[in-house]
């Protein structure tokens, strides 16, 4: 029995697999509030107390770099060491992968039916292919083709970390915003969960648009404005402005971002969204703003045209990514 978890900045889920029933047939799942516990150990003692099977390892994909077993989560003052919990929880292995090497490992796996096509592109059927995800935070990663083993390997990366680069006149003046607010200012800290709230707040402090007293209202009442923003955006019955700019200026970096990672693994095999921001976000990332943002490379635009873009639906895909990584272990 394998005990399989995807632990993010907001939500960690946990699940048991057996070698029979495969990585998409889970014998138990529950799904946790992260900031709610001290760290992964309170939570895996937490669900396997309520759980009668008797599970001998562990693979978690976790949000954060995985160093020598041990990874600091990115966006949760965890610090979570492999080691540690095998002696704790008497699992052994426990496997520690970054949740973009989970989400990447999925991807050869994924049906027709768990993708949503962008565009369909010429896919090379052994090129590279490219995973960024925007969720709390913004994770990327890679897969290459292995030609011994005949498949596909994933591997991790800190992409989504690396400096913000502005494309239009107003995204330098959102750069220049942020710049004093922050040390650093990276792609997750304008495209990711935690990055939207940031442009929200450029466009109102800025005076682009008015901010409604419908929307003051409904922010002021939630501890996450993201979904409050996005719903805002996408309500056909009512429209907001305010939201609106800061969607259309979030699906235009994403695409600019989603461009350079293809362009930096040559991901002739394709590139897929995941994370829980796209699903949410289909009619706005159809409407050509991503599209054109991921094809502007210049010289190599004609290049970028051929590359294949999905959207991942399957929201348990850095799930399905760990547990088949820990069953073939």
């Amino acid at each position: 029995m394998l005990l399989a978890g995807d632990i993010g900045g907001t939500k960690t889920t946990l699940a048991v697999f057996s070698e029979e029933g495969g990585p998409r047939a889970p014998l138990a799942k529950r799904t946790f509030p992260s900031k709610a516990h001290a760290g992964l150990g309170a939570i895996v003692q937490d669900f396997t107390e309520g759980v009668d099977l008797e599970v001998t390892s562990a693979a978690f994909g976790v949000a954060g770099p995985v160093i020598e077993r041990r990874v600091e989560v990115t966006n949760l003052p965890w610090m979570i060491d492999a080691a540690e919990l095998e002696e704790m929880l008497g699992l052994y292995p426990v496997l520690l992968l970054n949740d973009l090497a989970s989400i990447a490992n999925a991807v050869p796996q994924l049906r027709k039916d768990e993708l949503h096509t962008l565009k369909a592109g010429r896919r090379d059927p052994q090129g590279a292919i490219a995973v960024i995800a925007p969720g709390t935070g913004l994770g990327e990663g890679f897969l290459t083709w292995d030609q011994d083993d005949n498949r596909y390997r994933p591997h991790a990366s800190e992409g989504g970390h690396t400096d913000f680069g502005p494309l239009t006149p107003r995204q330098i003046q959102l750069l220049r915003y942020l710049w004093p607010r922050f040390e650093h200012v990276s792609y997750e800290h304008v495209c990711s969960g935690i990055g939207i709230p940031n442009m929200y707040a450029f466009f109102r402090g800025g005076g682009y648009a008015e901010e409604p007293d419908w929307l003051a209202k409904e922010l002021a009442e939630v501890d996450d404005p993201t979904p409050v923003i996005v719903n805002g955006a996408l309500n056909d019955e009512r429209p907001c402005e305010l939201c609106q700019l800061t969607l259309d200026a979030f699906v235009s970096i994403l695409g600019a971002e989603a461009g350079n990672l293809a362009l930096k693994v040559m991901a002739t095999g394709g590139v897929y969204l995941g994370g829980g921001i796209p699903p949410r976000i289909l009619p706005a990332l159809e409407q050509g703003t991503f599209l054109q943002s991921f094809h502007s490379k210049g010289r190599h635009s004609d290049m970028m045209e051929r590359i294949p873009v999905h959207v991942i639906l399957n929201p348990d895909a850095a799930l399905l990514g760990a547990a088949s990584y820990g069953l073939a272990f």
